[in-house]
């Protein structure tokens, strides 16, 4: 039975690993060896700073991180650059006296990408995530630092999704 086992776990790993379309990240094959992440100027109404190169860090990172691709600073096949365009904080639930129980943080970024190598693969369209926390708190310090985190790994992954795992 033991042997059944390694059969077919090297059957998987050979079938896999001959395989250049298939990882992990759902990525595929990148037709492209380098990618530029360009500054995302914070352009919002509501400025909170350091967020736009928290941003622009954040998604480098998710890009090194989950494919082969090497980070250029310029010229690079795949060119991610944009704006945050919003950052607003709402009231979301009241109470029964007519006061906030919750508030959202709401970021949007814009994003445009651009594949030298596959026009059809270009875009240009707006991301965003929320994070909600209780009123009572102030959306400053961990409260703050949790939600931009939080909300940031949301909006790149999805940024990461739409330009190479194509779901």
């Amino acid at each position: 039975m033991k042997h059944t086992h390694y059969i077919i776990a090297l059957t998987l790993l050979f079938t896999f690993s001959g395989c250049s379309v298939y990882n992990f990240t759902g990525t595929g094959k990148i037709d492209a060896k380098t990618f530029q992440v360009n500054f995302f100027q914070n352009n919002a109404e509501l400025i909170e700073p350091g967020i736009d190169r928290t941003f622009t860090l954040t998604l480098q990172d998710i890009i090194q991180n989950q494919t082969n691709l090497n980070l250029a600073k310029n010229g690079g096949d795949l060119t991610y650059e944009g704006e945050i365009t919003d950052y607003r904080i709402t009231p979301m639930l009241a109470t029964a006296d007519i006061q906030a129980a919750q508030n959202r943080l709401t970021i949007r970024v814009n994003v445009r990408f651009t594949n030298k190598n596959k026009d059809a693969d270009n875009f240009e369209k707006p991301f965003e995530f929320f994070f909600d926390y209780p009123a009572k708190q102030q959306l400053t310090g961990q409260t703050r630092d949790n939600a931009i985190r939080t909300i940031f790994e949301r909006i790149t992954q999805d940024i990461f999704n739409e330009s190479l795992a194509k779901w």
